[in-house]
């Protein structure tokens, strides 16, 4: 089983893809050191259709799950640029594992 899988990097253009996989693997070596023990990252894109047709911008929504043993990690996020979106995504999966993993060392526990 690869360590990123994709789903809707076929309805992007070329320069569209190789931009999110290039996101991916780099907010993937951030995620497997914050986890350690991570098994897969799912990333579903999904390009939206606009009104004024194929010169026109696209909205893109982008899904992002980080499986480990432990916990299953979810955020999603949309925009007008996908560069910005997956940068979101992946910064909300960061911020999601810190807040639930996060060792509370700060403050000294009376217990």
């Amino acid at each position: 089983m690869e360590a990123i899988q994709f789903s809707g990097l076929n309805d992007l253009g070329s320069e569209d893809q190789v931009r999110v996989k290039d996101l991916a693997a780099e907010y993937y070596e951030k995620i497997q050191r914050s986890l350690k023990n991570i098994t897969s990252l799912q990333i579903r894109v999904k390009p939206y259709k606009t009104a004024g047709g194929d010169g026109k911008k696209k909205k893109f929504s982008v899904n992002a799950k980080a499986i480990a043993p432990t916990a299953v990690l979810a955020a999603s996020a949309d925009d007008w640029d996908i560069a910005r979106v997956m940068h979101k995504v992946m910064q909300d999966i960061e911020h999601e594992i810190q807040h639930r993993f996060h060792s509370d060392d700060q403050h000294d526990k009376p217990y």
